[in-house]
């Protein structure tokens, strides 16, 4: 059997270091580089000496270093780091996690045309349930079409920078898109003093930031004498490390495309 040879970014972050964890355990892949930025105090130490291993890599923050063997690159850092992460992938050929949120337009045009040139997951959640969630939300709107309102609450842990969250604006999309909306004309994400009565077709937002929540998203539609609500939370960070290496085998026949969770699992 050929190992999967992963590097992660942002390798002595709590993503990465949780990905490298599962790394170790998984029987087809193998940790091959170690990313992160040259700030970062864990810089030439092992990859591996915060589990107690040594495992003969070392955190880099050249990228040549860092991903000379490289065969994926699994990344749940910043926007900014990225987009960097993303020309040098698909200048070398090296296939693309990307599970990092908070990309304006630009971003998402670069990561598309990166995709061309090498495979690409890129995905606002890679956790199986989430993505299980937003298929049974594209269900859930065709049927409340008409007559229920709809709004999207999040919470997060104090420490996260982008809202809403690229997960909630996922789930946006997929209603509005199953509702023959755009979100960018009918999303509503803030409302104070004198809003007004809502508008039936909007899709309203509101976010919670604190404590050490790792994620949680809910979905009322609300109708008159009824409401249903479709949540899905999160009480690990773990969910996210196993779609992402799921995301990974999917790509290993893949040379080029873009693609997300609903293609790793077969949704599409």
């Amino acid at each position: 059997m050929s190992l999967h040879k992963i590097a992660v970014a942002g390798a002595s972050g709590r993503m990465g270091k949780m990905l490298i964890e599962s790394i170790l355990a998984s029987e087809d892949m193998v940790l091959v580089g170690a990313l992160d930025v040259a700030q970062s105090p864990a810089l030439g130490s092992d990859a591996g000496s915060t589990l107690g291993e040594n495992l003969g890599v070392k955190i880099e923050s050249d990228f040549e270093k860092a991903l000379a063997d490289a065969e994926f690159l699994i990344d749940f850092t910043r926007p900014e780091g990225t987009l960097k992460h993303l020309e040098y992938c698909a200048a070398h050929g090296i296939k693309m996690i990307i599970g990092t949120t908070g990309f304006d337009d630009e971003g998402k045009a670069a990561i598309a045309h990166a995709a061309e040139k090498t495979a690409i997951v890129f995905a606002p959640n890679m956790s199986v349930g989430v993505n299980v969630t937003l298929k049974l939300l594209e269900m859930a709107a065709k049927s409340f079409a008409e007559g229920y309102d709809i709004e999207i609450v999040e919470a997060h842990h104090r420490h996260k920078v982008d809202a809403p969250s690229g997960t909630a604006l996922k789930m946006g999309e997929v209603i509005a898109d199953a509702l023959g909306r755009d979100l960018k004309e009918v999303g509503v994400f803030s409302r104070e003093g004198v809003t007004g009565e809502r508008d039936p077709s909007s899709i309203g937002f509101a976010t919670i930031r604190g404590g050490d929540i790792v994620g949680d998203h809910t979905v009322l539609f609300a109708g008159i004498g009824e409401r249903v609500e479709i949540s899905h939370k999160s009480s690990s960070r773990v969910t996210y490390v196993h779609g992402s290496l799921r995301a990974a085998r999917f790509l290993a026949d893949k040379k080029t495309g873009l693609f997300d969770m609903f293609s790793v699992l077969g949704f599409k």
